[in-house]
């Protein structure tokens, strides 16, 4: 297992069982999530708060790495967050890419639909226009 993919797996069980100061510790100060469905996360004090309000409104979510691609200062995972709701556990599935810094994470943009009825997945709030990976020509 590479460090990038055991960084991840850590963070995720953090976000299912641990504090938020513990989850805190798996990010930069400065980090930030970007989401489709919510405004960007930003701060790790933040962020370990935000996976715990998110763990208790559905009642115990865990957070699990199905697949991983990793990179030098980059990584990307398919996730299955299991929910409890109406008495019964459900599946959310989606994607996050990392970006990594001192051997935290960075920035997480991640990418999943709460309503599947709309497949629009653009990431609330994130920089578009200053990111040349989304300017420049293809």
């Amino acid at each position: 297992m590479n460090k990038h993919h055991d960084l991840v797996s850590r963070y995720f069980h953090a976000c299912s069982h641990l504090s938020a100061a513990e989850i805190a510790a798996y990010f930069c100060s400065d980090a930030v999530v970007y989401d489709t469905n919510h405004r960007p996360v930003t701060g790790a004090e933040t962020i370990g708060a935000f996976y715990v309000k998110v763990r208790d409104q559905w009642d115990g979510a865990s957070w699990h790495v199905d697949t991983f691609i990793d990179g030098v200062s980059v990584a990307a995972s398919e996730w299955t967050m299991l929910v409890r709701t109406d008495g019964s556990k459900k599946a959310v599935r989606g994607s996050e890419h990392y970006r990594f810094r001192d051997g935290l994470i960075e920035q997480i943009r991640q990418y999943w639909t709460y309503n599947p009825d709309d497949i629009a997945t653009a990431l609330k709030d994130y920089p578009y226009e200053e990111d040349a990976r989304f300017t420049s020509e293809k």
